[in-house]
């Protein structure tokens, strides 16, 4: 998690058994399949409180950890959690995405379907394959409900230890330090202690279930044995104070060798990888974590292997940063004209256009892109912020749209709030900013707002707003109550 370097190891300890929890049940098959241990069950309903908890917990980790707002880059995440999804066990579970802004390699899953990383683990992993399998691993602990199976008091004890150990993750995740484990222990240490004697098979099991799932969605698995190799050699150089990714999931030699051995019985049928596009991405990253000395983003890339395409790539981008937005502008075309498949590059120029403050050159490369690929969120939500100085009331249908189609999306509903409020729709416009408070973990404000938006809805004479506030206001008491968990 972000800020937690001066993490002792018996909180790396609590918060790897945090990290190993996950949403729904598995299909009763799953780990007979790999002829992995079975190590219990929980109820349905608890299953449910869990996802409650974990979406919780996600309002509260917004408003608590650095967020790396980049819409680009979280949709290549949420593609590649879509192509394991399907063959990672997870059932009907719905899956969210989370990015931290953190140079520390970093991942994480908690109860609820959340799926997170720091921009640092883009920073680490060197392709593809490799970044991708830290995910897959993430993606087995969720499958596996290991939280929930970690303990043969669960029925009892497991929504408190759950919701303690949350409330720890998230006062280390802001800083805290020590004191997450202060909250995380509490009265729940005797069944804190039946998780660690589990907490080496799960980190097994996940690696299993994300090798699997690695070789049915096309990509070689040992590229999870190279990372592992990888995280192991950085473990020893850095001695006792590794990322925390590593104290929560450390590498043994015998994780290594398990993994090496299960990678080599797995054939991989349509064989899928596309390191030019994720050189791409990780070229966002590191501007990203080198916002302040650009150049180093890109000298890194060199070094590194890159290949040439994501190398032009960076140099548009610092390009733009620099102010030479023609230059840019020209160069992310030829990329696009030359890779046709890749979505990102004309997002990136109608980005950098609304950047320069071209705002009809940013509509209209966001609509141009839009036609062929309707509702890619990053060109919506260019457009939108493109309309808001020329057309309020376009934004405004836009982002109704947008919102409707991604409801947990905090970018969208603060864009939302600006244009109902440019365009003359009162109402509407303190529902959106409700909803933005409310999922950045701010629930108070957001019920507070609520009521503004009812007020306006009623001078508006707006019968179908004021149902819909009703009806969002019974939602947020809801969400309240699970944030009062922590």
């Amino acid at each position: 998690m972000a800020h937690l370097k001066t993490a002792t190891p018996r909180l790396a300890c609590v918060l790897a058994l945090l990290l190993g929890t996950a949403g729904l049940s598995a299909p009763a098959h799953s780990t007979d399949s790999y002829q992995l241990p079975t190590l219990g069950g929980a109820s349905t309903s608890v299953s449910n409180e869990e996802y409650r908890l974990g979406r919780a917990w996600l309002r509260q980790f917004r408003a608590h950890a650095p967020q790396w707002q980049d819409p680009i880059v979280n949709d290549y995440l949420e593609s590649l959690v879509a192509r394991l999804a399907p063959h990672s066990q997870l059932g009907n579970l719905q899956t969210t995405t989370v990015m931290v802004d953190n140079r520390s390699l970093n991942a994480f899953a908690v109860p609820g379907g959340v799926v997170g990383i720091n921009s640092g683990l883009f920073a680490f992993a060197e392709d593809e394959g490799a970044f991708i399998s830290v995910i897959a691993h993430e993606l087995g602990h969720l499958s596996q409900r290991h939280f929930a199976r970690g303990s043969a008091r669960a029925e009892q004890t497991q929504l408190p230890a759950m919701a303690a150990m949350l409330a720890g993750m998230l006062i280390a995740a802001s800083g805290g330090g020590d004191a997450g484990i202060a909250t995380a222990m509490g009265s729940q240490a005797a069944l804190i202690q039946d998780q660690l004697s589990y907490s080496r098979r799960f980190e097994q099991e996940a690696d299993r279930v994300g090798l699997q799932a690695m070789a049915a969605a096309g990509y070689d698995p040992e590229a999870m044995v190279r990372m592992f190799g990888a995280m192991q050699r950085m473990a020893r150089l850095q001695g006792g104070t590794p990322p925390e990714f590593l104290l929560t999931h450390p590498v043994s030699d015998s994780r290594l060798s398990d993994a090496q051995a299960r990678a080599a019985q797995l054939s991989v049928a349509n064989r899928y990888t596309s390191d030019t596009l994720y050189d791409m991405m990780r070229a966002r990253a590191l501007l990203s974590i080198h916002r302040n000395s650009p150049q180093q983003a890109a000298s890194r890339l060199t070094q590194e292997g890159a290949e040439e395409p994501a190398l032009r790539y960076v140099s548009a981008l610092i390009d733009a940063q620099n102010g030479q937005t023609d230059q840019a502008l020209q160069t992310l075309d030829r990329l696009a004209s030359e890779l046709p498949d890749y979505a990102m590059l004309p997002a990136s120029a109608a980005q950098v256009a609304l950047q320069a403050q071209r705002y009809d050159d940013a509509i209209q490369r966001s609509q141009r892109l839009l036609r062929l690929m309707p509702n890619y969120l990053p060109a919506q939500l260019t457009l939108a912020e493109a309309q808001l100085q020329r057309d309020p009331q376009a934004a405004y249908t836009l982002l109704r749209e947008v919102t409707a189609r991604h409801p947990d999306n905090p970018q969208g509903f603060n864009l939302l709030a600006e244009a109902a409020g440019r365009s003359g729709h009162n109402a509407w416009g303190h529902l959106a900013r409700a909803e933005h408070l409310q999922l950045t973990g701010r629930m108070d404000s957001g019920i507070r707002q609520l009521g503004i938006a009812r007020d306006a809805a009623q001078q508006e004479n707006d019968q179908q707003a004021l149902a819909r506030i009703e009806q969002r206001r019974e939602a947020f008491i809801e969400y309240r109550e699970a944030l009062e968990r922590f």
